[in-house]
Parts: structure tokens; C-alpha cells; sequence
């Protein structure tokens, strides 16, 4: 079974900054995409960025120029750097990993418990 575990959400203030980090445990072939989704009160949960293991990107245009998603593939954790936060930041945090277990078998998605940024004066 695969674990990820979310650390990092905090109350900033409107201009500020935060770091997410994700880690996932467990025993697996390879985790091919780390990304992280958001979703905020009454809204559905929408991608902010991905990354691959080979580390090209995506990201969700709401927080492009903004926020800046890395992975270390050796300690299989990916990070989220998010500068000029404003209130529409404010969500729950999910980090997502496709996983997969063995290297014949299709990757499988997996999700954090989230953590909660809150961007306010």
C-alpha cells in the first residue's frame, strides 16, 4: 500500500508565500506523475500543477508564474513553491501520485489526506 503524506499549509497573508511538500511511503516499481489539486469550499477539485519523473510540468493557468512544482525522484517527494498568494488561493491541498507497483502493471492514483492554506489578511 501506498501512503502520501501532505505537510506545509499554513495562514499566510495576501503577497505571501508557502511551501508544500509531499512524501510518499511504501513499496512500489516507480511513481510516475506527482501533481497537486486543490479545492476550495462548494468548488470541484482542479489540478494546480504536475510534474513527470523525467520533470516536464503542468500547470493549472490560475497559478502559472506563480507557483513552481519540483520532485526528488530518490526520496519520492514533490514540493510546491507558491509565491504572490492571494484569497483565491485559499483550498485544501491534495497531493496526487500515479504509482505504479510493479513494472507490469498500469500505474494507480493516489491521494493524500490534504492540507489546508488559507490566504488572508
Amino acid at each position: 500500500q501506498v501512503q502520501l503524506a501532505e505537510s506545509g499549509g499554513d495562514l499566510v497573508r495576501p503577497g505571501g508565500s508557502l511551501r508544500l511538500s509531499c512524501a510518499a511511503s511504501g513499496t512500489f516499481y516507480q511513481i510516475t506523475i506527482m501533481g497537486w489539486y486543490r479545492q476550495a469550499p462548494g468548488k470541484q477539485r482542479d489540478l494546480v500543477a504536475m510534474i513527470t519523473s523525467d520533470g516536464s510540468t503542468n500547470y493549472g493557468d490560475a497559478v502559472k508564474g506563480r507557483f513552481t512544482i519540483s520532485r526528488d525522484n530518490a526520496k519520492n517527494t514533490v514540493s510546491l513553491e507558491m509565491n504572490s498568494l492571494n484569497p483565491e488561493d485559499t483550498a485544501v491541498y491534495y497531493c496526487r501520485a500515479h504509482v505504479q507497483s510493479t513494472p507490469d502493471i498500469l500505474p494507480s492514483v493516489y491521494w493524500g489526506q490534504g492540507t489546508q492554506v488559507t490566504v488572508s489578511s
